[in-house]
């Protein structure tokens, strides 16, 4: 019950961008002011926030397994979106997109203000273990499967994964593990500035929305289907795998989450930077979003 409700308070969210859109009082350039906000400024204090706010429990080994079973879980991800393309029979400029949406969920933009919410600190610190190989790869191979050919013999570029999520997460685990003192008042700001993930996340997604037809999305049989692949079966039968192997339920809980989001919308950046089917992006995150706020509380209903 408590999953559904925050999932009905960040539709909210969704719903004012969607509205300040229409209305015209949030454009384009305010979705872009707001989504810096958030990855350079909201997001890493939600990440620091894990460490400086937790109790402790989380044990060092622990947070090893958490990497283990990242690193697993997108080995299987990068597996599953080999063959999505060849399932749902897309054409080749679609091919990428298709890779990219079923690799990478949006754990930043809504696992994080969701685990946050709903398991508290102690499994944020686990989500933000996630988001190293999620870094890794968007910014390597994420890259290349939006390219295609054009991707082929590109040099490796370290500075593209050491970006500000990256860092921000490994000070979070080191202050966690070596227990240092935060002064108060840090601890405040970074407190303070971790509760706008939630709100300005959600309200850029809807002011994306408000630029696609809603009433056009759920005709699309192609896309629904997918979605339903994407939200309801890999979480639920991922999640119950995982469950075989972890006995920490708060693990397994932030396992499922990391599975349940929708698809994340460097999808769309990505597209729009490469000149790919940006339409199919947007239409993929848009849909997925819009019915994770159903899907993610059915899937905990159904594995926790």
């Amino acid at each position: 019950m408590l999953l559904l409700q925050q999932m009905i308070v960040l539709f909210i969210y969704m719903i004012l961008g969607y509205y300040g859109s229409r209305a015209g009082a949030l454009d384009a350039r305010a979705g872009k002011v707001l989504s810096w906000i958030v990855i350079h400024i909201a997001n890493p204090a939600l990440i620091l926030n894990s460490a400086v706010g937790s109790d402790g429990k989380a044990a060092g080994r622990e947070l090893v397994s958490t990497a283990v079973i990242a690193v697993l879980m997108f080995a299987v991800l990068l597996i599953l979106a080999w063959f999505t393309p060849i399932v749902f029979r897309a054409s080749e400029d679609e091919k990428g997109i298709y890779k990219l949406m079923t690799t990478f969920n949006n754990i930043g933009f809504m696992g994080f203000p969701v685990i946050a919410a709903v398991y508290g600190n102690e499994a944020l610190l686990y989500a933000a273990i996630f988001t190293l190989p999620f870094n890794v790869l968007i910014y390597t191979y994420g890259i290349a499967m939006v390219r295609g050919k054009d991707a082929e013999g590109e040099k490796f570029q370290w500075k593209r994964i050491l970006n500000i999520g990256v860092v921000s997460c490994l000070i979070a685990v080191v202050l966690y593990l070596s227990s240092a003192s935060v002064p108060g008042f840090i601890r405040t700001a970074i407190t303070g500035l971790s509760g706008l993930t939630g709100p300005l996340s959600m309200m850029v997604i809807g002011i994306s929305l408000s630029a696609i037809s809603l009433r056009e999305l759920f005709l699309d049989g192609k896309l629904l289907i997918y979605s339903a692949v994407k939200l309801l079966a890999i979480p639920i039968i991922g999640t119950l795998v995982i469950r075989q192997f972890i006995t920490n339920e708060l693990l397994v809980a932030v396992c499922m989450i990391m599975l349940a989001t929708p698809v994340a919308s460097m999808a769309v950046m990505l597209a729009g930077q490469y000149d790919r089917n940006v339409e199919l992006a947007s239409k993929g995150v848009a849909i997925t979003t819009i019915l994770s706020v159903i899907t993610i509380p059915v899937v905990s209903w159904v594995v926790l």
